[in-house]
This record gives C-alpha cells, sequence and structure tokens, in this order.
C-alpha cells in the first residue's frame, strides 16, 4: 500500500505493520525531538522519518521483523532523509552498547492466544502474548541500558495490557511518569506515556 502523512509518502508491504491511531500518537510527539533517537519497533519508518526530517538529529530504527527495516530504509530513500539507519534487532540486542537521547516505542499489545497469531513477519507487530505484555516486559527490563543519563522513554501503552504494571516497573526504575496523550477507542484506550529519570539531589 501507499501512504502519506505530513509529507511523507510511503510504501508498505502487507508483511509490515501499517500506521495507524497509536503511530501518530507516537510520531507527534516525535516530532520535536533532537539528538540520537532510536525508535524500537520501526515498522514502516514513519516515525523515525518523522524525527530525522528536521536533519538536526542522528536516527537509528530496528524491528524483529526482517521486512522493515528493509521497507523503512526504502522509505527513508525515496524521502530524501539521510540522516537515518534501519537494522533488524530484537529489541537492543544488535546495538553494542549504544546509548541515546530518547527512546520510542509502540510495541505489539494485544493479548493474543495460540489460534489467534497471524501467518507471517507481520504477527510481530500484532503479537502481544496471552497478557499482552510478553514483549513490553522484555523492553521495560532492559530500555535503561540504552538510554544516556538525562534520556527520555517515549511509550505507547494500551489499556489491555495493564497501564498500572507499566507504571509500576517505570518507577522502580527511578523514572517519573507522565501520560502525554491519550485516545479512546471502542475497545480500548491508548496512552502515550513519556519517562525520565528523577533528578538527583545535590550532596548538602
Amino acid at each position: 500500500m501507499i501512504f502519506t502523512y505530513k509529507g511523507l509518502t510511503l510504501s508498505i508491504p502487507e508483511s509490515v505493520y501499517p500506521p495507524a491511531e497509536d503511530s501518530f500518537m507516537l510520531a507527534e510527539a516525535a516530532k520535536n525531538l533532537y539528538g540520537d533517537i532510536l525508535e524500537v519497533g520501526c515498522g514502516s519508518g514513519l516515525v523515525s522519518l518523522i524525527c530525522a526530517k528536521n536533519g538536526k538529529s542522528k536516527v537509528l530504527g530496528v524491528d524483529i521483523n526482517p521486512d522493515a527495516p528493509f521497507c523503512s530504509s526504502v522509505n527513508a530513500k525515496s524521502n530524501g532523509v539521510t540522516n537515518i539507519k534501519f537494522l533488524k534487532s530484537d529489541l537492543f540486542g544488535s546495538l553494542k552498547g549504544k546509548k541515546f537521547d530518547y527512546i520510542l516505542f509502540n510495541p505489539p499489545y494485544l493479548p493474543t492466544e495460540e489460534k489467534e497469531k497471524l501467518s507471517g513477519e507481520i504477527n510481530y507487530a500484532y503479537d502481544g502474548g496471552k497478557d499482552g505484555r510478553v514483549v513490553l516486559d522484555r523492553f521495560l527490563k532492559d530500555f535503561d541500558k540504552s538510554l544516556k543519563p538525562k534520556g527520555v522513554l517515549f511509550l505507547i501503552q494500551s489499556s489491555l495490557n495493564n497501564l498500572e504494571k507499566t507504571k509500576q516497573m517505570l518507577k522502580k526504575k527511578g523514572f517519573v511518569v507522565e501520560i502525554i496523550s491519550e485516545e479512546k477507542f471502542f475497545f480500548e484506550k491508548l496512552y502515550l506515556l513519556k519517562a525520565f529519570r528523577k533528578a538527583k539531589l545535590p550532596e548538602p
């Protein structure tokens, strides 16, 4: 399919997640970010490209679906965006210890039984496991290792997979959590979370 958004034209195969309401929430937050930026789960590249359009940021997009980095790279080239790279990676597995000013993630959050799994690579985009948190919990366990001390996380969260657990996991790591936008749909509510480390008070 061909998709247009804010001056970008994307070509998206059936095996790659097409931009939807959750993508747009993340893209809206991403448009004003500057620095070293990582998008986990880049899909078609929409959010990463929004980040990179300003020309002042270095952006890396990763995805476990091998079709997604290829699709995103094609879309970057066709839109003339050069300050961006895409890699196949299972979360942070291919990053070699690099740290970022911002990490953005729209995880697969749908509670999914075995019989509900989709065939092919597209399943990565939707399958959150039985409680919708299989990928999210793995991400929350390790994301801070790839975030600079003053770095910020932007995370899409669904009402279907336990918002309070996500907030508590972040707070246990010393992060302040803010809900900066939310949208209600007929079967769920989506939240965009912003998380950053508490500032340490100077020694007396």
